[in-house]
C-alpha cells in the first residue's frame, strides 16, 4: 500500500488493513481527547472503535485526500446509521510518515447538526 491508500484505509475504518504500516512508536492524537502512543496502543484503540461501529453503516458523503511527500490529509463527511438513530460527522486526519509508516496521525472530530 502506499501513503494514500494507507490513510485511506484507516480514516474509512478499514484500521486491520493498515497495522503493518504502523511505526511502532506511532502517536494517534484525536483532538480533544488523549492521545495513544505506540503501534499496540493504536491498534487496541481501533479494535475498540471496530466493535462499537459492527452496528453502524458508515456511508461517505464527501471523502477526500491531500497528498504531500511526507504527509496525507484525509478530509470527510460521514452519515452513521445505528439502530437507535442516525448522525453526521465531518472529520479530518492528517498522517505524518517516515520510511513508509505512519508516525503520527492527529483526528479532528465534530458532530454536524442536520
Amino acid at each position: 500500500m502506499n501513503q494514500q491508500q494507507i490513510a485511506e484505509a484507516f480514516s474509512s475504518h478499514r484500521f486491520s488493513e493498515t497495522y503493518h504500516y504502523l511505526s511502532p512508536d506511532v502517536r494517534w492524537t484525536p483532538v480533544g481527547g488523549p492521545a495513544m502512543v505506540g503501534r499496540d496502543a493504536v491498534i487496541e484503540a481501533c479494535e475498540a472503535s471496530s466493535a462499537e461501529l459492527a452496528s453502524t453503516t458508515a456511508t461517505f458523503r464527501s471523502f477526500r485526500s491531500i497528498v504531500g511527500t511526507y504527509a496525507v490529509v484525509v478530509d470527510a463527511v460521514a452519515e452513521y446509521r445505528e439502530p437507535d438513530g442516525t448522525s453526521i460527522v465531518s472529520s479530518c486526519d492528517l498522517y505524518d510518515f517516515a520510511d513508509g509508516l505512519v508516525v503520527a496521525i492527529t483526528s479532528y472530530a465534530v458532530e454536524l447538526d442536520e
